[in-house]
């Protein structure tokens, strides 16, 4: 009963994201928290100019292209991402703040155990993807310390303004890309982490409430003859149902406002994952197998999936609460209470006959389903790209 919601579920990403001054402005060092965030800002959308640059220099190489252009996709999501969190910190703090309202707060050891439970879940699936960015950034990175001097040329296919042959030019340049692409990785994930975790938190508060409403009391016929006792069970099981009922109105309306807050950075990353699936695939047929560039594009399939599948598997386990929380309402024990439970009863779940759905810009729901349809999409536009490729290579 001692849980903070917000300490538990957005730590990790909260830690991260202050460091790199992207979190809501301290009270303190002010100067100093807008000067790293002009750095990191200034890295991201660098990074993405000179991107954009060299593909246009290299327009009509398919190969050279697909190479440059998941990176393109990525990066452009990330600078959309920060710069959308920073415009919504409005939103950010009434999100914070809901959190912390006493209809959320656990009641108990067994509420206290699902709080923690989803938000250790969330943090280990999360982690998972972030151990999979760093990794693949890790390949990329040394990459070119296993090229001799004269063949070495930076890690990613990004226009720079300095020559990779000569030493001091080289150092500069690799220091800028790599710290470019770390920060990116850690903005990548703190910043999705934000929105999964408070999906995770709105699935914790209706196991909550199933809980609650696992504890409306039976009614027997002994207690029945009793007319004092059976009244205090009677207004003591519709004051419980009714709290159940309000706080399930506030789960409501945390996800109404978590969907308006983050639902368009959520549809970028979704429409946008579809074509960087398809260009991953395109380059790791372009690949040799024995490369570190294979194994760093491998790695980097792996963290996009498992982006798309935790945000997919986040909002299929929403609406799967939601639908458990109406079932649950049915098998409580209805039959033995007066008429305004009964009432209230069937007023709530008429109402939950339309289960929570969380979704992307809007349009797309977060489920299974979706993942499975993008990974096909990917796949169709792959195939496109794949044909492509085979038939410019038997041309030259």
């Amino acid at each position: 009963m001692g849980v903070n919601n917000v300490d538990i579920f957005l730590e990790r990403s909260r830690n991260i994201l202050s460091i790199l001054s992207i979190w809501l402005p301290p009270t303190k060092c002010v100067i100093f928290y807008y000067i790293i965030r002009l750095f990191v800002f200034f890295s991201q959308y660098s990074f993405l100019f000179l991107e954009i640059i060299y593909i246009i220099l290299v327009w009509g190489d398919l190969n050279e292209v697909s190479q440059a252009s998941h990176l393109l996709f990525t990066q452009t999501a990330v600078c959309y991402k920060i710069t959308v969190f920073i415009i919504n910190k409005k939103n950010l703090r009434e999100l914070l703040k809901f959190m912390e309202v006493d209809i959320f707060e656990a009641e108990n050891d067994v509420h206290d155990k699902i709080l923690i439970t989803k938000a250790g879940k969330v943090k280990n699936l999360s982690g998972i993807f972030l151990i999979n960015a760093l990794i693949a950034c890790t390949l990329w990175t040394v990459t070119p310390w296993f090229e001799s001097p004269e063949a070495r040329d930076f890690p990613f296919k990004i226009w720079m303004p300095l020559d990779s042959k000569k030493s001091v030019e080289f150092e500069l340049g690799y220091f800028y890309q790599v710290s470019a692409i770390y920060v990116s990785a850690l903005l990548f994930f703190s910043v999705d982490s934000i929105s999964l975790s408070m999906i995770m938190f709105g699935c914790a508060q209706i196991e909550i409430i199933i809980d609650k409403m696992q504890k409306i009391q039976n009614i027997s016929i002994s207690k029945k003859s009793k007319s004092e006792e059976y009244r205090k069970i009677i207004d003591d099981n519709n004051k419980l149902f009714v709290e159940c009922i309000r706080q399930h109105q506030a789960v409501i309306r945390f996800i109404e406002l978590l969907e308006n807050t983050y639902h368009a950075n959520i549809f970028f990353q979704l429409t946008g994952t579809v074509i960087i699936i398809c260009i991953i695939g395109l380059c790791i047929t372009i690949a040799k197998s024995s490369s570190i560039q294979f194994y760093s594009m491998v790695f980097y399939m792996v963290t996009m999936l498992s982006q798309l599948l935790l945000y997919c598997w986040c909002g299929s386990e929403l609406t799967t609460r939601s639908e458990d929380l109406r079932e649950c309402l049915y098998q409580c024990p209805w039959y033995d209470q007066d008429v305004k439970f009964r009432r209230s009863l069937l007023f709530a779940m008429e109402t939950m006959k339309k289960p929570i759905i969380f979704k992307a810009g809007h349009y797309i729901p977060l489920s299974r389903p979706t993942f499975v349809l993008i990974l096909r999409t990917s796949y169709s536009y792959f195939a496109v790209l794949n044909q492509a490729k085979n038939k410019q290579t038997a041309i030259d």
